[in-house]
C-alpha cells in the first residue's frame, strides 16, 4: 500500500478527470471534496469512448481499470480509406506485455458510473452536487472556494483545488488564465446507433471523401452491445432536424449499415475548438483536462491526456502535502503537462488541417496524398486521420536526469513508442513481488530497479533487483536494461533516471521531488 498522507484537496468538477484526480489522492492518503455545478450524474450519450491502455491502467491503480476493460470494446486495428478502397491498417504496439489491449471503447457515461462506484467506497472522498464555483481565493495556507448551491452560498476550504470543470471558461477567468486557439467552421454529425454490422467490432474505421458523405469525412467507432459510434463532418449550415423530417438522416445511416435494422441511441452536432491555457497551475490550483485543453477528437486526446494531468497533480499534491515536495514539484505539474497539452495541440491541429484544408494548396496537397497513398508508402505516412493517443513523454523535464547514453530521438513514427530511458513511461510486463504488473508495483511510489552487478544499502526508496521480479524476463528486453544500471522510477511509472553509480541516486531522486541539483 502506499503511504498514508494528510491534508485536503478540493476537486472542481466530477466528469472523469475530477473523479480521476480524486480517486488517485484518496489512495494518498489525501481527503477529497469533489464539487460540480449540476445536480447528477448526466447519462446520455457515448461522449468521449476511446479509452487508450496506460490510461486503463491508471484507472486499475484505483480499482476501476479491468471493469472499464472488461466491459468495452477491444481493437486492435485502424483502418484508412479514401471513397471506397482502403488505403492502410494500422496495428497498435505494446512495448512489454500489458494487462490491457490497446485501446477499449466504452460510453464516457458508464466509465464514470464505475469511477463513481469506486468513489462510493472511498470513505476519504465527499461528493457534493449542486455546487457551482463562484470564486476562488488564495493565501499562503490554502485555498477557498465559494459555491452556489439550492440552500444558499457555501465555502469549501482546502490546502489545494484541482480544477476540472470542463471547457466552460469561468474558473479559468477567476484564475485569470488565457485560453488562446481556435474553432473550426465545419459541423460534426455525432449517431451512437445500435445495429449488426458483421466485422467491424473489433476494428476503427476513417473514411475519406466516401460516396455516401462525399468531399467530407467518416469516422466509425464500435462500443459495447452492438453500437457504433459514427461521425460525420457536415457543412457548416447543417440543420439535423429537417434533415431528420426529410429522411436524410436515415438515408445517410443506411448507406453505412445497408438494408439490416438498426436503432439510433443518441444523436449530436458540434464544432470543435482547439485551444491550451497559458498556465496549468496558478498557485494553489492545478487546472486539468477540458479546463485546461481540449482539442478536437480525431486521435482521442481529450480524456486520456485529461487523466494523465490527473495522476501527474496527484501525486505531486500528495507529496507537498507530506512535506517530502521541493519548491519545484508543484511548478513541475505545469512545465510536464502544458509542454503535453502543446503537443497535443500540434498534433490534433495537423490532423484538422488534413481532414479541412485551409486553402488551394492544402487541398491539392491532400488530394496528392491521397492519390498516391495506396500504392506508395511515403504518401501512406502522410495521411493523416488521427495520431492514436499516447503518452507525453517528459524527457525535457526538470525532474528528470538525462542520460547521454539513451538520447531521446524526438517522436517516434505514428504507431511506435520511444524506447525507454528517463522521462519515457515505464514498459509493463508481469512481475513477481505485490503487485502482478509492474506499472502497478511502480505507482506505490518511488522505486529503484537495480540490474547485475549492482548492490544499493541505505537509500530512501525501495530497491528490486529486476533479475528477481520480472516473471518472464520480458521487462529486461522492453527495457533494453544493461548490467550496472539502477532505473529510478517514479509514483506516476515514469522513468526518471537511469544511473550507472550508486552515489548518483540521491542526486537524481532530490531532483525528481523538485529540489534544485547543481552539478
Amino acid at each position: 500500500m502506499v503511504p498514508m498522507g494528510s491534508g485536503t484537496v478540493a476537486v472542481l468538477g466530477n466528469g472523469p478527470v475530477g473523479q480521476t484526480a480524486a480517486l488517485l489522492l484518496a489512495r494518498w492518503g489525501v481527503r477529497v471534496v469533489v464539487v460540480d455545478g449540476r445536480p447528477g450524474r448526466d447519462r446520455i450519450g457515448s461522449k468521449s469512448i476511446c479509452q487508450q491502455r496506460d490510461v486503463l491502467d491508471v484507472w486499475d491503480s484505483v480499482g476501476a481499470g479491468r471493469a472499464i476493460a472488461a466491459e468495452g470494446v477491444t481493437w486492435t486495428t485502424a483502418r484508412t480509406f479514401c471513397r471506397d478502397r482502403e488505403l492502410f491498417a494500422c496495428a497498435l504496439p505494446d512495448p512489454g506485455v500489458s494487462a490491457f489491449p490497446p485501446f477499449v471503447n466504452i460510453s464516457q457515461s458508464r466509465t464514470e458510473e464505475i469511477l463513481d462506484e469506486r468513489i462510493a467506497a472511498q470513505p476519504l472522498i465527499d461528493v457534493r452536487w449542486d455546487h457551482e464555483v463562484t470564486g476562488i481565493d488564495q493565501d499562503d495556507a490554502g485555498v477557498t472556494v465559494t459555491c452556489r448551491t439550492g440552500g444558499g452560498p457555501r465555502e469549501i476550504r482546502a490546502d489545494y483545488a484541482v480544477a476540472a470543470t470542463g471547457a466552460h471558461g469561468g474558473v479559468r477567468r477567476m484564475l485569470g488564465v488565457a485560453f488562446d486557439g481556435r474553432s473550426f467552421d465545419d459541423l460534426f454529425l455525432i449517431c451512437d446507433i445500435r445495429a449488426d454490422l458483421p466485422g467491424w467490432a473489433n476494428e476503427r474505421r476513417f473514411y475519406f471523401d466516401p460516396s455516401w458523405n462525399p468531399g467530407r469525412q467518416v469516422l466509425i467507432h464500435p462500443c459495447p452491445g452492438r453500437t457504433f459510434r459514427i461521425d460525420w463532418q457536415v457543412p457548416a449550415g447543417y440543420d439535423l432536424a429537417a434533415e431528420e423530417v426529410s429522411g436524410g438522416l436515415d438515408a445517410r445511416i443506411r448507406a453505412i449499415v445497408g438494408d439490416r435494422p438498426y436503432e439510433v441511441v443518441w444523436k449530436s452536432v458540434y464544432r470543435f475548438s482547439s485551444r491550451v491555457a497559458d498556465r496549468m497551475r496558478v498557485g494553489r490550483v492545478l487546472l486539468a483536462g477540458d479546463c485546461a485543453h481540449v482539442y478536437s477528437p480525431f486521435g482521442a486526446r481529450g480524456l486520456n491526456s485529461g487523466v494523465g494531468d490527473a495522476e501527474n497533480a496527484a501525486w505531486k499534491l500528495a507529496y507537498a502535502l507530506r512535506g517530502e515536495a521541493g519548491p519545484g514539484l508543484l511548478e513541475s505539474y505545469h512545465a510536464e503537462r502544458h509542454a503535453a497539452a502543446l503537443e497535443n495541440l500540434e498534433v490534433t491541429s495537423a490532423t484538422m488541417d488534413f481532414l479541412v484544408p485551409q486553402d488551394d494548396a492544402a487541398r491539392r496537397h491532400r488530394a496528392d496524398v491521397l492519390a498516391r497513398a495506396a500504392t506508395d508508402a511515403t504518401a501512406r505516412s502522410q495521411v493523416d486521420s488521427g495520431r492514436l493517443a499516447e503518452p507525453f513523454w517528459y524527457v525535457a523535464s526538470p525532474l528528470t536526469t538525462p542520460d547521454p547514453e539513451r538520447p531521446f530521438a524526438g517522436r517516434p513514427p505514428r504507431g511506435h513508442v520511444p524506447p525507454p530511458g528517463p522521462g519515457v513511461l515505464l514498459p509493463d510486463a508481469p512481475v513477481t513481488a505485490r503487485r502482478d504488473h509492474m506499472r502497478a508495483l511502480a505507482r506505490d511510489g518511488f522505486l529503484a530497479l537495480t540490474t547485475e552487478g549492482v548492490t544499493l544499502r541505505d537509500v530512501p526508496v525501495p530497491v528490486l533487483a529486476l533479475a528477481e521480479i520480472d516473471r518472464t524476463g520480458g521487462l529486461a528486453k522492453a527495457l533494453g536494461a544493461r548490467p550496472g544500471e539502477i532505473w529510478l522510477v517514479r509514483p506516476d511509472a515514469y522513468v526518471a533516471a537511469v544511473l550507472y553509480d550508486p552515489a548518483d541516486l540521491s542526486a537524481a531522486l532530490r531532483r525528481a521531488l523538485g529540489e534544485v541539483v547543481t552539478g
